[in-house]
């Protein structure tokens, strides 16, 4: 019973400290409003971004291939990893075409340059079934790596 008690009033004594945060404290603890590092980098994903995403919805998979990169890692939440860039492209052509819309949540986005390399792209994202018009698409957050190849931009 004895500790019982000392280790409520421990509890009650950590709770307490827990809440006294300065306002300073509280105010980092917020999120910070994004500012592109690189405003020209960021309007240049963008515009890759939705680039690729047009050829995406309108299943133009020459497009989507062209701007793949050949040595692809595409890592997905419910498939896993795929490394062949002909295997997305086919399965996009079985799964997506004529099936699923996706638009950006252009708001979220966030580009941030990756030295000699390219940037990474995150952000939020909604898929729409298009044989379910009605049912509701939640926001999802992405990550996509952008590697600049020889002056193009490659995912």
């Amino acid at each position: 019973m004895k500790q019982a008690i000392i280790l409520f009033t421990y509890l009650i004594i950590s709770i307490s400290f827990l809440s006294c945060k300065s306002e300073s404290e509280k105010k980092d603890n917020q999120i910070r409003q994004y500012t592109p590092v690189n405003k020209n980098l960021f309007n240049e994903i963008l515009a890759m971004d939705k680039e690729f995403f047009d050829a995406y919805n309108t299943c133009d998979l020459k497009k989507q291939a062209d701007i793949y990169s050949d040595d692809i890692e595409f890592f997905h939440d419910k498939g896993g990893l795929m490394t062949s860039k002909q295997d997305i492209i086919d399965g996009t052509k079985r799964n997506i075409c004529g099936k699923v819309t996706r638009t950006l949540l252009k708001e979220s986005v966030e580009v941030y340059p990756i030295h000699d390399y390219g940037a990474v792209q995150i952000g939020f994202h909604k898929y729409y079934n298009n044989q379910e018009p009605d049912a509701e698409s939640i926001p999802m957050k992405f990550i996509l790596i952008w590697n600049n190849q020889n002056g193009k931009l490659r995912k």
